[in-house]
């Protein structure tokens, strides 16, 4: 134990490296072995009626925004350094891009971390989808998708007089609390809400796995920012302020494999890479890792179509529905409901589209085409 803490003091990046890596294997077979998936949640909701995984879902945004905001009110996480709560906001840009990431998740069959997840149980279309993500990613950042991507980031810009855009900052200028004191009470508020929704039904409460999932993913989210934001803290070599995402580490994941820039991964792409890790142990676990692939060409586009819009929307959007919809609401920054709200609306769009036939009817412009009992338009 001694040579490995001695190791990790003199390399203090294989520490972060490691530390993600485990993150990941956690958060991997965790959601594997619950079968857990965001867009799933949004479609049992909105197609069936049933709210088991959106219970489950609230329960770990609740445990994540109130574990982080205590830990942010200890001093041990310095979240306004958080990119989630830069003192600048992009709505346009936070709600088109999660409109779109939440399309592509419903073509894709998942958002980014659950093809991550369906990877390391032997989706060969989820490897398709994981590699046209990150390469849409990258495009975003530096390639032929940066100039529609700045356009829509620069048409409307909210600059903020204040430190941070988390809530507590806003409600900090009337001048009757502080912004740690606010953060901190509309962090108990919203989790006692999500809490009691999650827990109001009797089933779920009598679920292990659905608890296990809630508790734990949420759990997950607040010792991410704890490993960046103080475990491996550095002033010499800053780390950024991150925790669980999988939209820009899926990219890292891609270009680190293909290139090894850099002895050790950075803290995403160990995420990543950890998390398909962790899927592969729980899908061997359990006897469930099975090679899928394509059953029809519209298939294979459909989920290419989806990829590519999850990785130019999760770029434009700051984050998916874990790097927005957990570790960005953990820090109550107002720019993760904008692009939540976004992601949803999306989901429900392509929902309203697999249910109705057609586009036309999916947005109200006309009536629905009706399905064939082969299941097309």
């Amino acid at each position: 134990m001694a040579a490995l803490l001695e190791f990790l003091a003199q390399s203090p990046l294989a520490g972060l490296a490691m530390a993600a890596g485990l993150l990941g294997l956690a958060a991997g077979w965790l959601i594997e072995r619950t079968h857990f998936c965001t867009m799933g949640a949004i479609s049992d909701a909105y197609l069936f009626g049933s709210w088991r995984r959106l219970r489950a879902w609230g329960l770990a945004i609740a445990t994540a925004v109130l574990s982080t905001q205590l830990l942010a009110a200890a001093g041990l996480v310095p979240l306004a350094e958080s990119f989630h709560l830069a003192p600048r906001i992009e709505p346009l840009g936070l709600f088109v891009g999660g409109l779109l990431f939440g399309l592509g998740m419903v073509m894709a069959g998942g958002c980014a971390s659950r093809n991550l997840v369906r990877l390391g149980a032997g989706s060969l279309k989820a490897l398709v989808v994981v590699l046209l993500l990150g390469l849409a990613a990258f495009a975003t950042v530096g390639g032929i998708l940066v100039l529609p991507a700045e356009a829509l980031r620069a048409a409307v810009v909210w600059p903020l007089d204040q430190p941070t855009q988390s809530l507590g900052a806003f409600v900090a200028r009337s001048g009757v609390v502080s912004a740690p004191t606010a953060d901190l009470v509309l962090a108990l508020a919203i989790a006692t809400a999500l809490g009691a929704f999650a827990l109001a039904d009797r089933r779920f409460r009598r679920s292990r796995p659905d608890l296990a999932l809630g508790f734990g993913l949420g759990t997950l989210v607040a010792l991410g920012f704890l490993v960046t934001g103080w475990l491996f803290a550095d002033p010499f070599e800053p780390v950024a302020v991150v925790s669980l995402s999988y939209v820009a580490p899926t990219s890292q994941a891609l270009l680190w494999t293909m290139t090894g820039n850099g002895l050790w991964p950075g803290f995403g792409a160990a995420l990543a890479l950890g998390t398909i890790l962790g899927a592969a142990v729980s899908a061997w676990q359990g006897g469930r890792f099975r090679v899928e692939t394509f059953s029809a060409r519209d298939d294979m586009i459909r989920h290419a179509v989806g990829a590519v819009l999850m990785g130019f929307g999760g770029m434009l959007a700051l984050g998916c529905t874990v790097g927005q919809g957990m570790s960005g609401l953990a820090t109550l920054a107002l720019g993760s409901f904008i692009a939540m709200t976004g992601i949803v609306a999306g989901a429900i769009m392509a929902l309203r589209r697999l249910e109705r036939g057609s586009w036309r009817a999916a947005l109200g412009l006309g009536g629905a085409a009706g399905l064939d009992p082969a299941g097309r338009v």
